[in-house]
């Protein structure tokens, strides 16, 4: 079936369009109040191991605000918690890993594991969502970057500094980059199924890339990311978003991926000279910036576009939105893309 609003797909091949499309990172969840009821009922990854609670909440925001793309709802963390590391997510604390991985013997504990089986519950919500969406838009699958997930692995919870994770890099690298490459493994296997359960395109969350040098993002990060990418953009168009790693644009430029995602540390101007000005990019509004009046929001939406270009452009964040966004504020956002006349 051909998806009947196929503008992020068009604008993933670079193609012409009227306007640029527009979706937002963690569009589904907690800033809307419909998602809030049902947090309400069910702790987290009772709503991501749930088919039909993952696809309400992936459709919630379509229906509010007419999204170019949906994004499954579904968290990075259910890839370790495949690969026999616990996971819990503790309510005002975030994720928490009892048991981090620290040593040879913690690296060797972890398995490769047979995807289909253990994350089967992602393909049936990726199933369920896309009859509600009834091909009126494309749905996005993701994952994290194989670095951000050993972040959490390592340090056994979120962090300002990852420094035990990094500490870990370089001082047991060998074990580090077999660590590395049994998530890079998993990874693929999950996001090609993800693929053939109907997703129409995937992206690849680095959030804590920033956190590497150069030199360390290379060896530590992309490498792993670019095996990824290798892997699935001949199945599906693969987004790679690294945050605070503009200096890796040139880089990830010529690495076959259908767009970058760009934060909002990187002007607009700076994205397309780093990447050579043939990519398509998506970004990069101030998740805060959404705190601003509607109208000013509208204005500085108008803006960036007039600044990246329409074409080879999707609208987006520069990281996920906030929990405490207005509900108009987030309909301004996505009404001025609609509304952009170039």
């Amino acid at each position: 079936m051909s998806i009947k609003n196929d503008l992020f797909l068009r604008a993933l091949k670079g193609e012409t369009v009227d306007r640029p499309p527009v979706w937002m990172m963690r569009q589904a969840g907690r800033y809307l109040p419909e998602f809030m009821e049902i947090k309400a009922k069910y702790d987290f990854f009772t709503r991501c191991q749930t088919p039909e609670l993952a696809s309400e909440i992936t459709v919630q925001p379509i229906r509010r605000y007419g999204m170019d793309a949906a994004i499954l709802f579904c968290d990075i963390l259910v890839i370790p918690q495949a690969m026999n590391i616990e996971v819990q997510m503790k309510p005002n604390f975030g994720p928490y890993l009892p048991n981090p991985v620290r040593s040879q013997k913690d690296v060797d504990n972890v398995i490769v594991p047979d995807v289909k089986h253990s994350l089967s519950y992602v393909y049936e919500a990726i199933k369920a969502t896309k009859e509600k969406l009834n091909d009126e838009i494309p749905l996005i699958g993701f994952a994290g970057s194989p670095w951000t997930i050993l972040c959490y692995c390592v340090q056994g919870q979120g962090s300002k500094n990852f420094d035990k994770a990094k500490e870990f890099c370089f001082t047991n690298p060998i074990a580090a980059h077999q660590l590395l490459q049994k998530i890079t493994d998993t990874t693929i296997a999950y996001l090609k199924e993800k693929v053939k359960a109907g997703c129409n395109a995937v992206q690849v969350f680095d959030s804590w890339g920033g956190m590497l040098s150069p030199v360390d993002y290379q060896e530590f990060s992309w490498q792993y990311i670019q095996q990824i990418i290798d892997a699935l953009k001949d199945d599906a168009p693969v987004i790679a978003f690294g945050k605070g790693c503009w200096f890796a644009l040139g880089e990830m430029a010529k690495s076959g991926a259908s767009a970058l995602g760009v934060d909002w540390t990187c002007s607009a101007r700076n994205a397309r000279y780093l990447t050579g000005g043939n990519i398509t990019l998506q970004g990069n509004f101030d998740p805060t910036r959404l705190f601003s009046p509607p109208a000013e929001i509208k204005k500085m939406v108008h803006q960036m576009i007039n600044e990246f270009g329409k074409d080879k452009y999707i609208v987006n964040l520069g990281h996920g939105i906030l929990p405490n966004i207005g509900l108009d504020n987030a309909k301004a956002f996505i009404d001025a893309v609609k509304e952009y006349n170039s």
